[in-house]
């Protein structure tokens, strides 16, 4: 595992002991959002005139720093669902991402399309807390977890009624792909040296089943990355950097849909 991996997943061994120390499960069950119906993202996704973009609200990252730390969370993501994407992406970790508190929250009260709480989810104390936020999808990381952990809280997810979104980053991984996990997201950035290689992506990708939906993740650069993604299998595009840099995530990102559409014609 990589280091910055390493460190990230200690911290949130921490997190979640004193959490359950907090909270229990029984009260997150009792929270607001607990017994919603989610929305499906698969289905959002893979719909007729979806446009499969996954848009990422993320206000720093552990290797650039700030990206767009003030960023107001309403406005961006309001102007995500009005550009037309298929998910919202929140990230929902502090210490190394720079989330609020309150981020999850107002982003649930502010959307009526799926959520993807993007995290590193290591218990199943977390996938209730996953629930109790008002997330439709989950992230689990293949990286940081056993295929027996994936299977275990990917089948948790399910039963709350979440979808299961699983990222891997290569080849040995493949075997963390279960019949409970939704879609499978490919990283395109090697976790060593953080380069980013599209190519490595798609030759994973055909070792994928058909009927996972599949997300190509990281580093995607425009219109040109995505249309290449898509003729080699991919149908959604976990889009964050390349929005949050910009004054105005939601022009941006509403620009590149556009853009897609027209391309379709």
């Amino acid at each position: 595992m990589h280091d910055i991996l390493r460190t990230i997943v200690e911290q949130k061994h921490k997190e979640v002991e004193q959490l359950q120390n907090e909270v229990t499960i029984e009260e997150l069950k009792q929270s607001k959002n607990f017994n919603r119906t989610c929305y499906s993202a698969k289905a959002a996704i893979i719909g007729e005139n979806c446009s499969g973009i996954i848009s990422e609200f993320k206000r720093q990252s552990p290797k650039k720093g700030p990206i767009n730390a003030d960023a107001d969370i309403k406005s961006v993501v309001q102007s995500y669902e009005k550009a037309k994407v298929s998910v919202v992406s929140v990230l929902t970790d502090h210490i190394f991402f720079g989330a609020h508190n309150t981020d999850f929250e107002i982003a649930r009260d502010s959307l009526n399309i799926p959520i993807l709480r993007k995290d590193f989810i290591i218990h199943p104390y977390q996938v209730y807390q996953t629930k109790a936020m008002g997330a439709d999808l989950m992230l689990l990381i293949a990286a940081i977890l056993t295929p027996e952990e994936v299977e275990n809280m990917s089948q948790l997810a399910k039963s709350l009624g979440m979808e299961v979104l699983l990222e891997i980053h290569g080849e040995t991984e493949l075997n963390h792909i279960n019949p409970s996990v939704d879609l499978v997201g490919i990283n395109n950035r090697n976790l060593k040296d953080f380069s980013v290689d599209l190519k490595h992506s798609i030759e994973l990708s055909e070792q994928i089943p058909d009927h996972f939906v599949k997300v190509a993740e990281s580093g995607i650069k425009g219109i040109d990355d995505i249309n290449y993604l898509k003729s080699n299998g991919f149908q959604a595009f976990l889009i964050g950097e390349y929005f949050m840099k910009n004054d105005e995530p939601g022009e941006a990102c509403s620009e590149l849909i556009q853009n897609l559409s027209l391309k379709k014609k």
